[in-house]
């Protein structure tokens, strides 16, 4: 059983043929659980990554990753530090596979706005996480 949210109906498939093997998200989040790690986390958060918590500061990485294997919007959260939380949504289908990093607290995913890789990825360091966690993706489906 999955906790991300939207898992229940996150059925899309790849459009992007190099990543046909990802499946679906859920598919893919077991992938990932291999991949994430300290490296991967956002720079404020990496002294309170862990292994129990692993999708901890992954959001835009792993939400972009996503966008490039099945298409669609990233929309973000806007969260009471001025942050974005994002998440992915194709047609009508919306999931968040690292919104357990939130424990029990709701997310609201109504009225989010679109985050752009261009923005996101301004940040260098950002840009070079979400390098590192693509690669280390395509590496788990190479072994997978």
């Amino acid at each position: 059983m999955y906790r991300f949210y939207g898992w229940e109906k996150a059925d899309v498939l790849p459009i992007n043929a190099k990543y046909k093997k990802a499946g679906d998200p859920r598919h893919l989040y077991d992938l990932l659980t291999k991949c994430w790690c300290r490296e991967t986390c956002a720079p404020r958060m990496q002294k309170d990554w862990s292994e129990d918590n692993n999708t901890l500061g992954q959001c835009s990485i792993t939400a972009f990753l996503l966008q490039d294997i099945y298409g669609g919007d990233v929309l973000g959260i806007r969260l009471p530090d001025g942050s974005y939380h994002c998440y992915n949504k194709i047609d009508e289908c919306v999931f968040d596979i690292t919104s357990e990093q939130f424990g029990d607290t709701v997310l609201d995913y109504s009225d989010c706005c679109e985050q752009k890789r261009e923005d996101h990825f301004a940040k260098q360091e950002k840009y070079e996480r979400y390098l590192l966690l693509k690669k280390e993706l395509e590496n788990a489906l190479n072994a997978d």
